[in-house]
C-alpha cells in the first residue's frame, strides 16, 4: 500500500461523491456522506485551511471500502 498524501476535506469529499456517496447531513464542521448501494455512512471533518491527517484519511477511506491506491489512482 502506498503512503497517503496530504489531502484536504473537499478533495476527499469529491472522491467519495464520484464513488456514489451523497451528502446525508452536516453537524457543525462534520459532514456525513451516505452510500445507498453499500449501505455505508462516513463522516468527514471539514476544517477550513487545514488538511485531514493522513491516518484519519486512511481510516475514512477504509470505512468507505476503498484503499489508498484507489484514491491515488482516481484523483
Amino acid at each position: 500500500m502506498s503512503r497517503m498524501p496530504q489531502v484536504k476535506a473537499k478533495d476527499l469529499i469529491r472522491f467519495l461523491k464520484k464513488k456514489g456517496f451523497i451528502e446525508d447531513r452536516q453537524s457543525g464542521s462534520h459532514l456525513t456522506l451516505w452510500n445507498e448501494e453499500k449501505r455505508i455512512s462516513v463522516t468527514v471533518p471539514i476544517h477550513t485551511g487545514s488538511d485531514i491527517g493522513r491516518g484519519l484519511a486512511v481510516r475514512i477511506l477504509k470505512d468507505a471500502g476503498f484503499t489508498v491506491d484507489d484514491y491515488k489512482i482516481n484523483t
